[in-house]
């Protein structure tokens, strides 16, 4: 049986590995985040948010996500 390929990746300073094929949006989704409230910057470049659903994630990249939050 093959092992799973995956991605060694930085999200937020921390390090983490996800499946490989894995888009942008669905790593948002792993992370509790809902995709529609972040913005991503990945390897010091903003990534626009309706191409997250298309965006691979890659080996070695760097992600720093925020998330908005409403309230007063």
């Amino acid at each position: 049986m093959s092992e799973t390929e995956t991605h060694s990746i930085s999200v937020n300073g921390e390090h983490r590995r996800v499946a490989a094929g894995t888009t942008i949006a669905a790593l948002v989704g792993e992370l509790g985040l809902d995709p529609a409230r972040v913005a991503v910057e990945r390897n010091l470049e903003i990534v626009a948010r309706s191409t997250l659903g298309e965006t691979m994630v890659e080996d070695g990249d760097d992600y720093e996500i925020v998330h908005f939050v409403g309230g007063g």
